[in-house]
């Protein structure tokens, strides 16, 4: 019975590691927000160019777990994306999400309105591939005529 207790401890154990290990792939919320905040000052910091560049290929401060900064101008044309570069130069204001929803021209609206904010839609995951539901925070840039944000899946 003692042999059969330490047992299901040890698995119980397991399970609770593994858990936390696979909620530490996932960002929340606040990682979310706080990495937009830190994306908007490094813009200040460095110029929008090096900072979009920076954005897109330096994965070791811009890409923390599925996070991720991505950019736009105000028209609606992409100029850094941490997932997918090859979005960049595109204008994808017209995107929607699969329910249809106009996810880029409603962060356009967000942030010339409020400045900042945050949008739920559905969107393909970097590292499952599958469509999610997905929260991002976007901020107006002051020195850019654009937008940046990170979103966290739900």
């Amino acid at each position: 019975m003692k042999k059969w207790l330490k047992y299901v401890g040890m698995s119980v154990a397991s399970v609770a590691l593994a858990g936390a290990a696979f909620a530490q792939e996932f960002g929340t919320r606040e990682e979310a927000k706080a990495m937009t905040d830190a994306a908007v000052a490094h813009v200040k910091k460095v110029g929008p160019q090096q900072a979009f560049k920076d954005f897109t290929e330096d994965k070791t401060n811009w890409v923390k777990k599925d996070l991720y900064v991505f950019a736009y101008d105000m028209k609606g044309v992409n100029v850094a994306h941490g997932a997918n570069p090859r979005l960049i130069g595109k204008n994808l204001l017209e995107l929607k999400d699969p329910n249809g929803k106009p996810l880029i021209a409603e962060m356009v609206q967000i942030t010339s309105t409020k400045g900042s904010g945050w949008i739920d839609y559905e969107w393909p995951h970097p590292q499952t591939k599958k469509v999610e539901s997905k929260t991002s925070f976007v901020r107006r840039m002051e020195n850019f005529d654009g937008f940046l944000g990170v979103g966290v899946y739900r």
